[in-house]
């Protein structure tokens, strides 16, 4: 199973809003979607200087981010990846 309509995949639909919740424009946040036959990568951009604002000390936020995705993918029988890209 992979995402296709991102409108409709639980994890596209958390990692989008738990992002742009975390920066300061929200507007700049896009998420890319690649699938293949294992897992499902998101890979998250984010605006100038929101990055260290996702990542947060040591990695905390971004591993955080990345847990609740999990979770929220096993709802539509998902495996998921979260990639931040700088």
């Amino acid at each position: 199973m992979s995402i296709e309509n991102n409108e409709t995949s639980h994890a596209y639909n958390v990692l989008e809003h738990i992002v742009k919740s975390v920066v300061e424009k929200p507007d700049e946040v896009e998420i890319q979607v690649e699938n293949n036959e294992k897992e499902t990568t998101l890979s998250v951009k984010v605006g100038d200087g929101d990055m260290g604002r996702v990542i947060g000390r040591r990695g905390r936020i971004a591993n955080a981010i990345r847990t609740v995705t999990r979770a929220a993918a096993v709802r539509d029988g998902l495996t998921i990846s979260v990639e931040f890209i700088d």
